[in-house]
């Protein structure tokens, strides 16, 4: 598979309503066209589209943002978080990263936003906040203050297998921690 096809199918095909929501019929899609070039990915076999930064972005999808969609619930949702903000940290580094449009610099940045690493998201919002896009900075903004306050996602406890606080458990009762 090209990247161009994660591309295509993120950017132009799924509507940006649908990116943050659960949508069984969304992740089947993508289950049964990109769980091979998940699986590539996972095993650092997509390399060659690391030469731009469109290739670059289109891995940093399958691996931030399809490993969501595959693994709901689950652990294997958070397993390749590492390697997908090595690859965002990285790609800021080409020239051509530049030539991206706002929502796919957002995307090659979203790895920031997912870390549980309170120096990450002190540059992230930083990062976010160059893009000029309220929507994008906002939203880590929100992230950020999970971290600050609990020094993780609650929301991803169970799944990790981790002991929720009662802080954690009164915040997740009322909504606020779900992304």
């Amino acid at each position: 598979m090209e990247y161009d096809t994660v591309l295509t199918f993120w950017f132009e095909n799924t509507p940006s309503s649908q990116w943050f929501k659960q949508d069984a019929a969304l992740d089947k899609q993508i289950r049964e066209t990109f769980y091979d070039t998940w699986q590539a990915a996972c095993r650092g076999e997509l390399y060659p589209w690391r030469e731009s930064s469109r290739g670059r972005l289109a891995e940093i999808i399958v691996l931030d943002q399809f490993s969501r969609n595959l693994h709901r619930e689950s652990a294997a949702a958070y397993a390749q978080d590492s390697m997908a903000l090595v690859l965002s940290q990285e790609i800021l580094r080409q020239p051509d990263w530049r030539a991206l449009n706002v929502t796919e610099k957002a995307f090659s940045l979203m790895p920031w936003t997912h870390s549980e690493s309170s120096r990450i998201h002190e540059q992230a919002l930083k990062l976010f906040e160059t893009l000029n896009e309220p929507a994008f900075s906002d939203s880590e903004r929100k992230h950020k203050a999970i971290i600050d306050r609990f020094g993780r996602y609650p929301h991803r406890n169970e799944a990790l297998g981790r002991e929720s606080t009662e802080a954690e458990l009164a915040f997740l009762r009322d909504n606020k921690g779900r992304f």
